[in-house]
Order: structure tokens, then C-alpha cells, then sequence
């Protein structure tokens, strides 16, 4: 059986970002995805941009698609660069900052969070405090 997210983890993920949020007084959209890259939590902040939302969901499945913060993606995907243009494909990938993928104990990307509302430096705060969830749980496991 191929390593997968649970919903337990899932939903503590959600949690710990939605908290982060709380700490820099932002309201986020934060999603995970599972191995597959369906959608396997999500939460809409309070006053959260609506757009925000189909970007948090792109975040995690780039992330997840390509194993990498989608903020290494950027770089590589602008004119004359190797991946321009990867943004148009798989029904829309996000190029900056706020998706990272999420791994177990054993290094294996097992999904990915997103996170949207706010500035990119947010966003990355607000994933990199889920992602601090699945690491610390992978340690004990």
C-alpha cells in the first residue's frame, strides 16, 4: 500500500496553520491534499478571500504534483526558462510561494498544504506551520 495522509493528520495540519493564521491576525484559506492530489482537508478562515480559495487547493497540488514548494517553481517557469508555461497545465498550477508538500517518516511525500490570503511570506509561514504537524508526528512514528 502506497504511504498516504490520514484525515487525523489532515484535519491537525489544518489546525496548526488555521493557528498560525490566528498568531498573524491574517485569515487564510488552507487545503491538504492527499499522495494523490485530492483535496483531503480544508478550511476557509472567516473573512478569507474567495479567490483565495481555488488558490490555496492549486498551491497543494502543485506542491504536491511536482514534490517541491511551489515557490522553486517560480524561478523556472518564467520567459526562457525551462518550465515556462507549466502554470497553464494540469488544469492550472500556482508558481509562487504558499504550497509544500508533506512527508512521513520515511522521507515519502504522503500530500501537500496550501495556503492563501495573504502575502506570499504569510502564506509560506502559515503552510511551513502545518507542515512542522506532519514532521513532528513523522518523528514519533
Amino acid at each position: 500500500m502506497k504511504a498516504d495522509l490520514t484525515l487525523e493528520m489532515a484535519q491537525k495540519i489544518v489546525e496548526a496553520a488555521r493557528d498560525k493564521s490566528t498568531q498573524l491576525k491574517i485569515a487564510e484559506d488552507i487545503a491538504v491534499v492527499d499522495a494523490g492530489g485530492n483535496l483531503k482537508a480544508f478550511l476557509r478562515m472567516d473573512g478569507a478571500w474567495l479567490g483565495s480559495i481555488d488558490i490555496a487547493i492549486r498551491k497543494a497540488r502543485t506542491a504536491r504534483y511536482f514534490d517541491m514548494p511551489t515557490e522553486k517553481i517560480g524561478p523556472m517557469s518564467q520567459p526562457g526558462e525551462p518550465l515556462y508555461g507549466i502554470e497553464v497545465t494540469n488544469g492550472g498550477l500556482v508558481t509562487f510561494g504558499g504550497g509544500i508538500p508533506l512527508k512521513n517518516g520515511s522521507g515519502e511525500v504522503i500530500g501537500a498544504i496550501g495556503a492563501s490570503g495573504s502575502t506570499v511570506d504569510n502564506d509560506v509561514q502559515v503552510a511551513e506551520a502545518g507542515v512542522a504537524v506532519c514532521k513532528a508526528a513523522a518523528a514519533h512514528a
